[in-house]
């Protein structure tokens, strides 16, 4: 994929990051994931029953790669069951921290394939992905 097609998705997602929202379901178990040194600030909202993501949303303050990333996180993990969900995260932080994964599973998320060579970006990319761990774990 070309880098222009990558900046293009990347910026749809920014511009129009699915499942963004300010309306959240209290039932929804909530995970914060911040960057200390700087503005990205997100609360994800997960929503699982019977071992399946029936829902996740998102919402807070974030520069345009961590927004991306989040956007295109849920797109390929809600549906998903946990296992599935967790082994989509975990292939993806193999994939920035340049270690073998396997790039078929990534969708979108192969965008970010090259964020290596920007050491600082990578907290950016990986924000939502240690935050949702979090909670995947706990289902594993």
């Amino acid at each position: 994929m070309d880098n222009e097609i990558k900046r293009e998705i990347i910026l749809d997602n920014f511009n129009n990051p699915f499942n963004k929202d300010g309306n959240i379901n209290l039932g929804y178990e909530k995970i914060n994931s911040n960057n200390e040194s700087c503005i990205d600030d997100i609360d994800l909202y997960i929503d699982i029953k019977d071992n399946i993501i029936k829902d996740i949303r998102f919402n807070g303050e974030a520069c345009a790669i961590s927004t991306s990333s989040t956007s295109i996180m849920l797109k390929n993990i809600i549906g998903k069951n946990v296992l599935d969900a967790y082994k989509y995260v975990i292939n993806f932080m193999n994939m920035v921290e340049e270690k073998e994964y396997d790039e078929k599973l990534l969708g979108e998320g192969i965008v970010f394939n090259e964020i290596y060579k920007q050491q600082n970006r990578k907290t950016c990319v990986t924000l939502p992905y240690t935050g949702i761990l979090k909670i995947l774990e706990k289902y594993i």
